[in-house]
């Protein structure tokens, strides 16, 4: 093979090839060869900065994704059709096993991590995910478009569940009657309503309320929260937590929060008022301090 001088390979270019040679050509006249090795450098840097950025991307989108919430409706919409897509009910195993909608598999929400689960070998299937109200569904619809799910539609919790229910391979075609309270939070004549925690905190706040009514004078504190002091201890169920507005927390056991934007602590959680933006929340509770009543109302 006989090698081109460079003037050879000059002619043999194309016009626009011709041009950028005689560019670098001048350059390197002009300023020598250091600035044709800085011009490399950059060259090489932009390059690998690219391939980084295409080998980070994929994470970094999936990290982002999120999942699309849809009405119980259209959930059960959604299962008429023959698309292949699959229920996941996120709640522990006896859970499912007291009644579950019918078709669906249990994946408990704890159980999923970074891997895909066994259960869903496919990341491009239609998943529907429901649990018993609606928060830990939406933890796992989020943990699921981390891993890289791309379908996945969340539907709140079976409490609100009209359809069928599934207990012991019989299928009740009409749901039991199962009264459950709910927390009602009053504040300067808005009432707004709270689905409560399942755990002994939420229990115990149960059980007290039972007993009567309270109004509390809850105070504003870093311009995230309205908090006042119980009249009882609650047990505790402290995790890390970041809230969001609607928010109802135990702090430190004898405290009661409402939050109406974000933070983060250790916290335990009480319950959670749907469908609460923050200035919704903050038209009744004010810019100081709040007077707020705490009761329950019994719902099927």
């Amino acid at each position: 093979m006989t090698l081109k001088s460079p003037a050879d390979a000059a002619f043999s270019m194309n016009p626009i090839q011709r041009g950028a040679f005689a560019k670098v050509k001048g350059t390197i006249i002009k300023y020598g060869l250091p600035a044709l090795v800085a011009v490399a450098v950059i060259v090489i840097v932009a390059v690998l900065g690219i391939l980084h950025q295409k080998k980070q991307n994929p994470g970094e989108q999936n990290r982002n994704k999120r999942y699309t919430p849809i009405s119980q409706e259209e959930a059960k919409t959604m299962m008429e059709k023959d698309d292949g897509h699959i229920i996941v009910d996120v709640r522990q195993l006896d859970e499912y096993e007291g009644g579950h909608i019918p078709g669906a598999i249990c994946i408990p929400n704890e159980s999923i991590g970074s891997e895909r689960p066994e259960e869903l070998p496919d990341l491009d299937q239609i998943i529907l995910v429901y649990c018993r109200s609606g928060r830990r569904s939406k933890e796992a619809a989020q943990k699921l478009c981390a891993i890289g799910y791309t379908n996945i539609y969340e539907f709140g919790g079976i409490l609100d569940w009209t359809g069928e229910i599934t207990v012991d391979k019989t299928v009740k075609t009409e749901r039991a009657v199962q009264p459950r309270p709910v927390l009602v939070v009053e504040a300067n004549g808005k009432k707004f309503y709270a689905t409560i925690e399942d755990n002994s905190s939420g229990e115990a706040l149960i059980e007290k309320l039972t007993s009567a009514a309270i109004t509390l004078q809850l105070h504003d504190y870093g311009h995230f929260e309205k908090v006042g002091a119980l009249p009882w201890e609650l047990p505790r169920n402290d995790e890390q937590i970041t809230t969001a507005p609607g928010d109802i927390i135990l702090y430190q056991g004898n405290q009661i929060t409402l939050y109406y934007d974000k933070n983060t602590w250790s916290f335990t959680r009480l319950g959670k008022i749907g469908n609460a933006t923050r200035e919704e929340l903050l038209a009744a509770l004010g810019d100081g301090d709040v007077s707020v009543r705490f009761s329950l109302e019994w719902s099927e």
